[in-house]
């Protein structure tokens, strides 16, 4: 058995892809892409280690203990990079996780052919006529090159120390006269880039559990003429007491529909002691955060929040709260709840020093099936 280790690709942004949640985030039942793809190389061959690269590596982390996480570069080659300088074993096995269906036979031929060259490469011969500009090409020339790659690791790293950009291992190491060997391709490994891609691969649908997560948080007054609450404003004789505008319903409902997703809550992902977030209206924190949940594969079913004071009167302003955090969301008017009561008289906000907020969010997977 020679001593290989596997890298997994997926830090890129997704931008061919165009819908909100990174193809990576996909779900099969309640699996990943990123995960399958991963799992499904993995289960073929004992590696000596199995890297993921990914801008998410933090919350990758939840899914999976036999596996280290990278961060990704600017470009495939940088994040490549990246995770070489954490491989020591005599050869890599290169791939991306938008290729979820490797079969064991195309994983046995790369390994069996091993000892022929600096790179093997799995590549599909082209069948139809290839015109470029004006110039007909004589198609038994041409290869679709694909991945997993497998290369002797001391070769593609130094193939890699160069300032050109290479969109695959084996033209970086036949660029610098290292020799490539190309094996039979596997038409299932076809890579997830497009969404209409979706209907070429054969995956199981998303579960369709929902995910439930609670927010809460209060903020003290002080000196002021207006609150910022629900995303509205408010005339008062008071404001809250924050580093943000303070709007303590859209800070709790961030941290609603982020636990729902597992993710880090609202002091991680906009910490109170970093300067660009001063005085920053809670709007945008909103709008980021269920950006995030959407881009790691979630989708918002519903949001309900109880406002808690004795003053200011919510009555009045619910249904623009409500319209408004919908708006944000990008959700309709119906899955937004807003509802307010009183301590009666007891405790910080039954003395009016303050207001506290509890928010629930319920998430579920994004259904790719229905594209």
């Amino acid at each position: 058995m020679i001593d290989i280790s596997l890298i997994m690709l997926g830090a890129g942004s997704s931008t061919r892809f165009g819908l909100p949640v990174k193809k990576q985030w996909l779900r099969s039942g309640d699996t990943p892409l990123w995960l399958k793809a991963t799992r499904n190389i993995s289960s073929n061959y004992n590696f000596k280690e199995i890297i993921v690269v990914s801008n998410e590596c933090e919350y990758m982390s939840k899914f999976a203990t036999n596996i280290k996480f990278i961060q990704g570069g600017a470009t495939r080659q940088e994040s490549l990079k990246n995770a070489l300088n954490h491989i020591n074993s005599d050869y890599v096995m290169v791939s991306d996780i938008a290729r979820v269906d490797i079969s064991q036979a195309l994983i046995k031929r790369l390994i069996d052919n091993a000892n022929l060259a600096d790179c093997i490469v799995p590549v599909l011969k082209v069948s139809d006529t290839v015109a470029y500009g004006s110039e007909y090409i004589n198609r038994d020339e041409l290869k679709r090159i694909q991945t997993p790659q497998l290369s002797k690791t001391a070769v593609l790293k130094k193939a890699l120390n160069s300032d050109k950009i290479y969109t695959d291992d084996s033209s970086a190491i036949a660029a610098t006269c290292g020799k490539v060997w190309y094996i039979a391709g596997d038409e299932r490994a076809r890579k997830l880039t497009y969404k209409d891609d979706l209907k070429l691969i054969n995956l199981d649908p998303p579960s369709s559990d929902i995910f439930c997560g609670n927010g809460f948080d209060v903020h003290a007054f002080c000196d002021g003429d207006h609150l910022n609450l629900g995303g509205v404003n408010i005339e008062f004789d008071r404001a809250f007491k924050a580093h943000s505008d303070g709007d303590v319903a859209i800070h709790a409902l961030c941290d609603a529909i982020l636990g729902a997703a597992s993710a880090p809550d609202i002091g991680q992902l906009f910490p109170d002691n970093d300067m660009k977030f001063k005085g920053i209206d809670s709007k945008i924190l909103l709008e980021r955060s269920v950006d995030f949940i959407r881009s790691i594969g979630f989708e918002i079913v519903n949001v309900d929040l109880t406002i808690i004071c004795e003053k200011p009167k919510i009555s009045p302003y619910k249904d623009e709260m409500a319209q408004t955090l919908a708006s944000v969301m990008g959700i309709s008017r119906f899955r937004v709840n807003i509802k307010a009561t009183t301590s009666e008289k007891l405790g910080f906000t039954g003395r009016s020093e303050g207001v506290a907020v509890i928010a629930n969010a319920n998430l579920k997977y994004f259904d790719w099936t229905r594209i």
